[in-house]
């Protein structure tokens, strides 16, 4: 591996842009790009300053000063990307969510634990400054006993039928691409539920359009949830323990602020974030850190962890009756 970590960039889509700026914001180097044709691997390249530019994602994880690869397909298509991926030798950080499934996210996660590499979910919140203050706050007790997590992310999205939220064929819906999201949050503070009760209706598509979810955890906890894609929310949560409760202000899953109280209403601490870029660094930063001194999970999102979240998606979507064509849930 060079001096500076060599990042290959899987898919130009917006989210690769946004990721590929954050990088350079933090001083990261993004050595490759891979597209399904040369010319927009061409045209990324050039709008971000990458040298090494393929037409397929095959001749990128090929490529020598790679050593890490950032995949942001369609959710259908994360699997087989992560695979070729880790084929080729290369650490992977893969877009939420992980995967389209349980079984395909086992797959991954046991390749990796096979050739010894890095598997990173780029859930990108678990990353942020005011998240890893969040739990320091609950480590040291000032909620007390935590009994409830609330939160919600809708969005106003895309109508047409063919744009990747509204077409089955790509793993659309507002759950695995909003939804993720608050899940991955109630199971980072509760842990995994041992009930899942969720409801939806649907768009004509064929995909969910709005999902509400409730998640019993141990000791009967609970966390309530919400997630649409065509009609933007408050984008607020909210965890709430026996001697207090924190505050997150919108839109709580990127770099925010939020307000811790104590059970009288005053104000215990107010936490104000202030970063820049867009926030999708951080996440970059934790798998670097991970590959500099050989460690292949992180201990803020394990691929176990990463596993365990497709498993409720997929108890979710066994309720609400959504599949994908060519896929039944684990």
């Amino acid at each position: 591996m060079a001096e500076t970590i060599g990042w290959g960039i899987l898919a130009t889509g917006g989210i690769a842009g946004a990721f590929t700026k954050d990088l350079a914001v933090a001083g990261l180097r993004a050595a490759a790009v891979g597209s399904r044709t040369q010319e927009s691997a061409d045209d990324f390249g050039e709008r971000y300053g990458i040298p090494n530019r393929h037409g397929s994602y095959e001749a990128l994880v090929a490529d020598p000063d790679v050593d890490i690869v950032y995949i942001s397909t369609p959710h259908s298509h994360h699997a087989e990307a992560a695979l070729l991926a880790l084929e080729a030798g290369k650490h992977v950080l893969v877009e939420k969510p992980f995967t389209l499934n349980a079984a395909q996210a086992r797959q991954v996660v046991a390749l990796a634990a096979e050739k010894n590499l890095l598997v990173l979910e780029a859930m990108w919140t678990r990353f942020l400054p005011h998240m890893l203050r969040l739990h320091e706050i609950l480590d040291a007790g000032t909620l007390g006993d935590v009994r409830t997590v609330i939160a919600d992310h809708n969005q106003d999205t895309p109508k047409d039928p063919a744009h990747r939220m509204n077409n089955p064929e790509l793993g659309g819906g507002a759950l695995l691409d909003l939804g993720v999201y608050p899940v991955s949050f109630a199971v980072d503070v509760l842990g995994g539920p041992t009930s899942v009760t969720a409801v939806a209706t649907f768009t004509e598509t064929g995909v969910d359009r709005q999902t509400a979810i409730i998640l019993e955890h141990a000791g009967g906890r609970q966390s309530v949830l919400h997630t649409a894609l065509d009609t933007r929310g408050p984008n607020r949560a909210a965890v709430i323990g026996a001697l207090g409760r924190i505050e997150l202000d919108a839109v709580w899953y990127s770099p925010t602020s939020f307000t811790v109280y104590d059970n009288t209403g005053e104000v215990v601490e107010r936490y104000e974030t202030a970063i820049e870029g867009r926030g999708m660094q951080f996440q970059a930063l934790e798998a670097e850190r991970l590959i500099r001194v050989g460690e292949t999970a992180s201990p803020r999102l394990s691929p176990a962890e990463s596993v365990l979240v497709m498993d409720v998606l997929d108890d979710v979507r066994r309720r609400i009756g959504l599949t994908y064509p060519g896929e039944t849930p684990a």
